[in-house]
């Protein structure tokens, strides 16, 4: 009977057509699971960054799972697939979970819920964190329609706090450089608002687009050409993947730029703060989304 709970916890996640499609196709065998094993059901996951340092969100969600009475390889599967910071592999690893038919796929963040997406219009996604609604993954998050739900943050709203932080703790501070990503679709709306914040602020930005690490001691090169005094790393940019995290540190200290991140990850690898949802959190919470239909907002 946990699978039935199971699919009720996970599938009901999603709106209308897709919760009686996914109860259709695994509750029927279960009517008749005294007389016939019922199918596991199997879950999907699929992440951007390594299973090595993806362990912590990992074990979150499994602990998430187990509080439910759910046991990995007894009452559910689990198909993992991760990308090791290889953005370019998302799609394939996306369509070799539906092939595998699995019930549901939870994705680690916006991108990741995008290539997930379209792969598959029926498969329900649960989003663990990241800003769905200025990906344009879901309109809004009341009513996020389509097969996609789950847990979604705002780097927008973030983003003026982070200046605001960044000013308390280096009262000085009057330059300040922005990491950011060319392809994230939260640049935008993340550095319009940081634009007003800094007004109010007083602070001078200096956007600095990065597609590839390789590119990351220019663009601290950058930072020092026009005096940057401190450095705010947005979601989306290739310095966040963990793989370059400590790196950007690195390059950070040595141009003397207090940093400040979203995730609290990235204090661990040498920044100065962090200010955001604990991604942990968000992959505990989604291993039991509530049955609402609606994302839910952090």
């Amino acid at each position: 009977m946990k699978s039935r709970a199971l699919i009720a916890t996970l599938v009901l996640s999603t709106l209308g057509l897709f919760i009686t499609l996914a109860l259709g196709l695994c509750l029927v065998p279960l009517a008749a699971e005294a007389q016939a094993s019922p199918q596991v059901p199997r879950i999907g996951v699929l992440s951007w960054t390594t299973l090595t340092t993806g362990a912590r969100n990992r074990d979150a969600f499994l602990q998430g799972l187990h509080a439910l009475g759910y046991v990995e390889g007894q009452t559910i599967v689990l198909e993992e697939r991760w990308a090791e910071g290889e953005l370019e592999r998302l799609p394939d690893l996306a369509a070799e979970l539906v092939q595998l038919q699995v019930h549901v796929i939870v994705a680690g963040n916006a991108t990741v819920a995008r290539a997930t997406s379209q792969a598959t219009g029926h498969i329900p996604i649960v989003l663990a964190g990241g800003d769905a609604v200025g990906a344009g993954l879901i309109p809004n998050i009341a009513r996020p329609d389509g097969n996609i739900t789950g847990l979604a943050t705002n780097a927008a709203e973030l983003s003026g706090k982070w200046l605001e932080l960044l000013k308390e703790a280096v009262p000085a501070v009057s330059r300040v450089a922005v990491l950011s990503g060319p392809e994230s679709p939260i640049t935008g709306p993340a550095l319009r608002e940081m634009q007003v914040a800094a007004l109010a602020l007083r602070v001078q930005l200096q956007a600095l687009s990065v597609r590839d690490p390789s590119e990351l001691e220019g663009a601290f090169a950058a930072m020092s050409t026009e005096h940057a005094e401190a450095l705010v790393v947005l979601p989306g940019s290739v310095a966040n993947f963990s793989l370059y995290r400590a790196h950007t540190n690195e390059l950070a200290a040595r141009s003397r730029l207090p940093t400040i991140w979203e995730s609290r990850e990235a204090v661990a690898d040498g920044g100065l703060m962090a200010y955001g949802p604990d991604s942990a959190s968000l992959w505990r919470r989604a291993a039991g989304r509530p049955s609402s239909g609606a994302a839910h907002k952090i």
